[in-house]
Protein backbone atom coordinates (compact mmCIF):
# COMPACT_ATOMS: atom_id res chain seq x y z
CA UNK A 1 0.00 0.00 0.00
CA UNK A 2 1.07 3.60 -0.38
CA UNK A 3 2.55 5.70 1.98
CA UNK A 4 -0.16 7.65 4.06
CA UNK A 5 0.37 11.63 3.86
CA UNK A 6 -2.05 12.22 6.72
CA UNK A 7 -0.20 14.02 9.57
CA UNK A 8 -2.12 12.70 11.99
CA UNK A 9 -2.50 9.11 13.26
CA UNK A 10 -5.44 7.14 14.20
CA UNK A 11 -4.92 8.50 17.83
CA UNK A 12 -4.91 12.08 16.84
CA UNK A 13 -8.07 11.16 14.92
CA UNK A 14 -9.80 10.17 18.35
CA UNK A 15 -11.96 12.46 20.06
CA UNK A 16 -10.95 11.05 23.09
CA UNK A 17 -6.54 11.71 22.74
CA UNK A 18 -5.18 14.18 24.48
CA UNK A 19 -5.70 17.65 23.32
CA UNK A 20 -2.10 18.98 24.16
CA UNK A 21 -0.38 16.28 22.18
CA UNK A 22 -2.80 16.89 19.37
CA UNK A 23 -2.32 20.59 19.35
CA UNK A 24 1.86 19.78 19.37
CA UNK A 25 1.29 17.36 16.36
CA UNK A 26 -0.41 20.05 14.71
CA UNK A 27 2.24 22.55 15.03
CA UNK A 28 5.22 20.19 14.18
CA UNK A 29 3.41 19.75 11.11
CA UNK A 30 3.01 23.71 10.45
CA UNK A 31 6.58 23.96 10.91
CA UNK A 32 7.21 21.25 8.81
CA UNK A 33 5.56 22.91 6.35
CA UNK A 34 6.82 26.42 6.64
CA UNK A 35 10.55 24.97 6.79
CA UNK A 36 9.20 23.42 3.16
CA UNK A 37 8.62 25.80 1.60
CA UNK A 38 11.01 28.19 2.87
CA UNK A 39 13.66 25.87 1.26
CA UNK A 40 12.01 26.04 -2.19
CA UNK A 41 12.14 29.92 -1.87
CA UNK A 42 15.61 29.18 -1.24
CA UNK A 43 16.14 27.22 -4.82
CA UNK A 44 13.97 29.71 -6.58
CA UNK A 45 16.12 32.96 -5.15
CA UNK A 46 19.32 30.92 -5.90
CA UNK A 47 17.94 29.79 -9.58
CA UNK A 48 17.00 33.50 -10.09
CA UNK A 49 20.12 34.77 -9.11
CA UNK A 50 22.52 32.83 -11.10
CA UNK A 51 20.68 34.02 -14.62
CA UNK A 52 18.01 30.86 -14.57
CA UNK A 53 14.21 32.33 -15.27
CA UNK A 54 11.75 29.89 -14.78
CA UNK A 55 9.34 30.93 -17.86
CA UNK A 56 6.07 30.39 -18.38
CA UNK A 57 5.47 28.84 -21.98
CA UNK A 58 2.38 31.23 -23.71
CA UNK A 59 3.06 31.39 -27.30
CA UNK A 60 1.42 30.46 -29.43
CA UNK A 61 -1.91 30.98 -27.69
CA UNK A 62 -3.37 27.74 -29.14
CA UNK A 63 -0.44 25.72 -28.41
CA UNK A 64 2.15 27.14 -26.15
CA UNK A 65 5.64 26.10 -26.77
CA UNK A 66 7.56 28.89 -26.12
CA UNK A 67 7.84 32.10 -23.38
CA UNK A 68 7.35 35.08 -25.55
CA UNK A 69 6.02 39.04 -23.84
CA UNK A 70 7.92 42.04 -25.90
CA UNK A 71 5.33 44.20 -24.48
CA UNK A 72 6.17 43.72 -21.24
CA UNK A 73 10.08 41.91 -21.30
CA UNK A 74 11.74 44.11 -23.49
CA UNK A 75 12.47 48.07 -23.11
CA UNK A 76 9.92 50.28 -24.98
CA UNK A 77 13.09 51.51 -27.11
CA UNK A 78 14.13 47.96 -28.33
CA UNK A 79 10.32 46.37 -28.76
CA UNK A 80 10.39 47.62 -32.73
CA UNK A 81 13.96 46.25 -33.81
CA UNK A 82 12.52 42.70 -31.39
CA UNK A 83 9.11 42.84 -33.48
CA UNK A 84 10.92 43.01 -36.76
CA UNK A 85 13.18 40.07 -35.61
CA UNK A 86 10.42 37.96 -34.59
CA UNK A 87 8.51 38.82 -38.10
CA UNK A 88 12.22 37.52 -39.53
CA UNK A 89 11.80 34.12 -37.68
CA UNK A 90 8.22 34.29 -38.69
CA UNK A 91 9.05 34.55 -42.53
CA UNK A 92 11.71 31.82 -42.37
CA UNK A 93 9.12 29.50 -40.87
CA UNK A 94 6.76 31.13 -44.32
CA UNK A 95 10.00 30.42 -46.23
CA UNK A 96 10.41 26.54 -45.41
CA UNK A 97 7.00 25.75 -45.34
CA UNK A 98 6.51 26.84 -48.76
CA UNK A 99 9.85 25.66 -49.95
CA UNK A 100 8.38 22.00 -48.76
CA UNK A 101 5.24 22.06 -50.74
CA UNK A 102 6.93 23.42 -53.51
CA UNK A 103 9.64 20.79 -53.32
CA UNK A 104 6.91 18.29 -53.01
CA UNK A 105 5.43 18.64 -55.67
CA UNK A 106 8.65 18.76 -58.05
CA UNK A 107 9.28 15.87 -56.33
CA UNK A 108 6.51 14.20 -57.64
CA UNK A 109 6.73 14.97 -61.12
CA UNK A 110 9.64 12.70 -61.21
CA UNK A 111 12.37 14.92 -59.67
CA UNK A 112 13.18 11.92 -57.30
CA UNK A 113 12.42 11.91 -53.70
CA UNK A 114 15.91 12.88 -52.29
CA UNK A 115 15.14 16.83 -52.94
CA UNK A 116 12.01 16.42 -50.75
CA UNK A 117 13.87 14.65 -47.70
CA UNK A 118 16.15 17.59 -47.94
CA UNK A 119 13.62 20.29 -48.00
CA UNK A 120 11.73 18.57 -44.77
CA UNK A 121 15.06 18.28 -43.21
CA UNK A 122 14.87 22.25 -43.78
CA UNK A 123 11.72 22.34 -42.22
CA UNK A 124 11.97 20.51 -39.59
CA UNK A 125 15.65 21.39 -38.67
CA UNK A 126 15.34 25.44 -39.59
CA UNK A 127 12.72 27.07 -37.79
CA UNK A 128 13.57 25.60 -34.40
CA UNK A 129 17.59 26.16 -34.50
CA UNK A 130 16.85 29.39 -35.71
CA UNK A 131 14.77 30.46 -32.69
CA UNK A 132 17.69 28.89 -30.11
CA UNK A 133 20.55 29.71 -31.96
CA UNK A 134 19.78 33.62 -32.67
CA UNK A 135 15.76 34.47 -31.69
CA UNK A 136 16.50 33.80 -27.84
CA UNK A 137 19.70 34.94 -27.48
CA UNK A 138 18.79 38.41 -29.24
CA UNK A 139 15.31 38.69 -26.89
CA UNK A 140 18.02 38.25 -24.06
CA UNK A 141 19.99 40.39 -24.97
CA UNK A 142 17.61 43.09 -25.33
CA UNK A 143 16.13 42.58 -22.11
CA UNK A 144 19.14 42.29 -19.99
CA UNK A 145 21.55 44.30 -22.70
CA UNK A 146 24.29 41.45 -21.90
CA UNK A 147 27.45 42.18 -24.73
CA UNK A 148 27.83 38.30 -25.21
CA UNK A 149 24.62 37.22 -26.31
CA UNK A 150 24.57 40.39 -28.60
CA UNK A 151 28.12 39.21 -29.89
CA UNK A 152 26.38 35.34 -30.31
CA UNK A 153 23.37 36.93 -32.30
CA UNK A 154 25.64 38.71 -34.86
CA UNK A 155 27.52 35.91 -35.36
CA UNK A 156 24.86 33.75 -35.79
CA UNK A 157 22.16 36.00 -38.01
CA UNK A 158 25.05 36.83 -40.19
CA UNK A 159 24.94 32.94 -40.92
CA UNK A 160 20.94 32.94 -41.18
CA UNK A 161 21.39 36.09 -43.75
CA UNK A 162 23.98 34.45 -45.85
CA UNK A 163 21.82 30.99 -45.89
CA UNK A 164 18.80 33.32 -46.89
CA UNK A 165 20.68 34.89 -50.20
CA UNK A 166 21.80 31.01 -51.24
CA UNK A 167 18.10 30.03 -50.58
CA UNK A 168 16.92 32.84 -52.90
CA UNK A 169 19.56 31.87 -55.69
CA UNK A 170 19.16 27.98 -55.07
CA UNK A 171 22.76 27.69 -56.84
CA UNK A 172 23.13 24.16 -58.64
CA UNK A 173 25.24 22.64 -56.11
CA UNK A 174 23.05 20.01 -54.20
CA UNK A 175 21.00 18.03 -56.64
CA UNK A 176 21.00 20.62 -58.88
CA UNK A 177 19.87 23.55 -56.21
CA UNK A 178 16.00 21.73 -56.53
CA UNK A 179 15.87 21.14 -52.49
CA UNK A 180 15.59 25.09 -52.66
CA UNK A 181 12.98 27.15 -54.76
CA UNK A 182 15.44 30.04 -55.66
CA UNK A 183 15.77 31.68 -58.81
CA UNK A 184 17.64 29.31 -60.54
CA UNK A 185 16.12 26.56 -60.05
CA UNK A 186 12.31 27.86 -60.22
CA UNK A 187 13.74 29.04 -64.00
CA UNK A 188 15.13 25.16 -64.64
CA UNK A 189 11.73 23.87 -63.74
CA UNK A 190 9.68 26.12 -65.02
CA UNK A 191 10.92 25.03 -68.72
CA UNK A 192 10.20 21.40 -67.40
CA UNK A 193 7.13 22.02 -65.64
CA UNK A 194 5.03 25.16 -65.49
CA UNK A 195 3.34 24.42 -62.11
CA UNK A 196 6.55 23.54 -60.39
CA UNK A 197 8.25 26.42 -62.17
CA UNK A 198 5.15 29.25 -60.53
CA UNK A 199 5.49 27.70 -57.20
CA UNK A 200 9.33 28.12 -57.43
CA UNK A 201 9.70 31.00 -58.26
CA UNK A 202 6.91 32.64 -55.09
CA UNK A 203 9.31 30.36 -53.13
CA UNK A 204 11.92 32.56 -54.83
CA UNK A 205 10.23 35.78 -53.96
CA UNK A 206 9.68 34.64 -50.28
CA UNK A 207 13.09 33.78 -49.93
CA UNK A 208 14.00 37.37 -51.48
CA UNK A 209 11.73 39.15 -49.01
CA UNK A 210 13.17 37.19 -46.19
CA UNK A 211 16.56 37.84 -46.97
CA UNK A 212 15.67 42.02 -47.21
CA UNK A 213 14.05 42.56 -43.96
CA UNK A 214 17.14 40.06 -42.33
CA UNK A 215 19.81 42.68 -43.65
CA UNK A 216 17.23 45.55 -42.49
CA UNK A 217 17.17 43.92 -38.82
CA UNK A 218 20.61 43.32 -38.98
CA UNK A 219 21.43 46.71 -39.66
CA UNK A 220 19.59 48.06 -36.88
CA UNK A 221 20.09 45.65 -34.40
CA UNK A 222 24.17 46.68 -34.85
CA UNK A 223 23.49 50.58 -34.83
CA UNK A 224 21.73 50.18 -31.54
CA UNK A 225 24.19 47.96 -30.49
CA UNK A 226 27.20 50.77 -31.28
CA UNK A 227 25.29 53.51 -29.88
CA UNK A 228 24.65 51.55 -26.56
CA UNK A 229 28.51 50.91 -26.06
Amino acid sequence: MPPDNNPFSEEDVNPFADPKKKEKDIAAWEADLKKREQEIKRREDALSNAGFVIEEKNWPPFFPVIHHDIAKEIPINCQKMQYMAFGSWLGLMLCFAWNLIAVLICSASGEGVKIFLLAAIYALSGSPLAYVLWYKPLYIAMRTDRMMHFLWFFLVYLVHVIFCILASVAPPIIFEGKSLTGFIAALDTLSDNALVGIFYIIGSCLFSLETLLSIMVLQKIYLHFRGNK
